[in-house]
């Protein structure tokens, strides 16, 4: 481990990670992934020429807890011609025009009888949605409503060249030890194909940071998990059962390459650190915006529910179903931008920030308001209308600094960034007005 004291990263080194970061969301993009398969195992390949990702496999079949994992399923082809060989529909182009988990087909049929296995948006009509039939045997194809509306009347031939047997469930973790025993998890699901925010965007953010955390000192553990939705968070939590006490501070992480937000959901707690935390937060000078938490999302779910119960909030920008883009084909490269992706980064790296340097501070210098002028902290020219927010930082940090208010509690009573409560801290430690700062 670096034995360098916790940084957070420069505003430079900021600034260049968000074409990094695009870059490997426009890699991941193209891949046909699902809850199982090879697109999983490509992608999880791609992640791990940046982090040390460990691969974990689940065989199908395997009980996890009121949950069974389904057979492997992958695809070569899947398209829709007319009778005279015209292609209609072809995965080639977009693989949401497959129904995720479609079972094989080869047959002719009249367009009245295939409009029951299509799907489309017709108050989106140009756009293709996404679907998937995970649980139960069907198949089904994807077309913008324009291009369904222009079908004519016929027979088509259907062709979905997919395999569903035994094989396995994937998914990748990847684990920083840090000095202590308590944990950090970071989760993002893998198994959305060609929708670039959701969530191609949280697996490129969080490998990044991965890497970012790697190189620095870290009082707590933190592992990040790239699993298949629902199922793979349960495989996750069902293997790793003996061990959750570990994990103080979680956040799944999706939809964060867009440029609206930033929302965050509580966990089922409510008042855990990792809720109070983001209240101090800002992303491109806005505050997050806090929803209670809801049994219903991505796999905060799972790692909420009554049996584990958690603390991991949800992070995003734009909320799942809030956006226009939302599982259509809208949500392509053009619709992640890399300045959203940087400021999604250093947001969560802020985030981590708080956790790594939270504290408990205790005035040393109790009995009235100590003179910080004498000591360089304060302006030597008085009568000022207003106060510089390091001044107000100087002020709340020592009434509050009792041994029973931490940073974090500063900057929430304060509605002072954490930063800057922070930074004054540790001025006034410098000047021994702080001490017995306890962990």
């Amino acid at each position: 481990m670096n034995e360098a004291a916790w940084f957070p990263p420069s505003a430079e080194e900021a600034a260049d990670i968000g074409g990094e970061i695009h870059a490997l969301v426009s890699r991941l993009f193209p891949i046909c992934r699902s809850i199982t398969g090879e697109g999983v195992r490509r992608t999880l390949a791609i992640l791990s020429e940046h982090v040390d990702v460990a691969i974990r496999e689940v065989p199908s079949g395997t009980n996890v807890f009121d949950w069974t994992v389904p057979q492997e399923w992958n695809v070569r082809g899947a398209s829709i011609r007319t009778a005279s060989g015209k292609t209609v529909v072809d995965i080639a182009d977009s693989n949401l025009h497959l129904v995720g988990y479609s079972e094989p087909v080869a047959r002719r049929m009249p367009l009245s009888d295939l409009r029951a296995h299509i799907h489309t948006l017709p108050d989106q009509p140009d756009l293709i949605p996404y679907r998937t039939s995970y649980y139960s045997r069907s198949w089904g194809f994807c077309m913008a409503h324009c291009d369904y509306l222009a079908l004519e009347e016929g027979d088509y031939d259907v062709v979905i060249d997919t395999t569903l047997a035994d094989g396995s469930l994937t998914y990748g973790e990847f684990f920083l030890p840090g000095e202590t025993e308590h944990e950090v998890l970071l989760s993002a699901h893998i198994c959305h194909p060609s929708l670039a925010n959701d969530n191609c965007s949280g697996l490129a953010v969080l490998a990044f940071l991965a890497r970012a955390l790697a190189g620095r000192r870290r009082r707590f553990g933190y592992r990040f998990l790239f699993a298949p939705g629902t199922i793979g968070a349960l495989c996750w939590l069902a293997a790793n059962e003996d061990r959750l006490s570990k994990v103080h501070h979680g956040l799944v992480v999706s939809c964060i390459g867009d440029g609206g937000g930033p929302v965050y959901k509580r966990s089922r707690r409510g008042d855990a650190m990792i809720d109070r935390a983001i209240e101090v937060i800002r992303c491109d000078g806005r505050k997050v915006t806090m929803v209670d938490f809801s049994p219903f999302g991505y796999d905060e779910r799972q790692f909420c529910s009554p049996g584990f119960n958690l603390p991991v909030g949800l992070l995003q920008r734009s909320a799942f179903g809030t956006f226009a883009e939302y599982h259509t084909s809208a949500d392509d490269l053009d619709f992640v931008r890399p300045e959203h992706l940087a400021s999604s980064f250093r947001m969560i790296m802020d985030i981590i920030d708080v956790i790594e340097t939270d504290r408990i501070p205790l005035n040393l210098s109790p009995k009235g308001e100590p003179q910080l002028g004498k000591r360089g902290l304060y302006s030597a020219t008085g009568g000022h209308k207003t106060t510089p927010e390091i001044t107000m930082a100087y002020l709340w940090v020592l009434n509050l600094a009792d041994g029973s208010h931490s940073l974090l509690d500063i900057a929430r009573r304060s509605g002072l960034p954490f930063s800057t409560i922070a930074t004054a801290a540790t001025r006034l430690e410098a000047c021994r007005l702080l001490g017995d700062v306890q962990a």
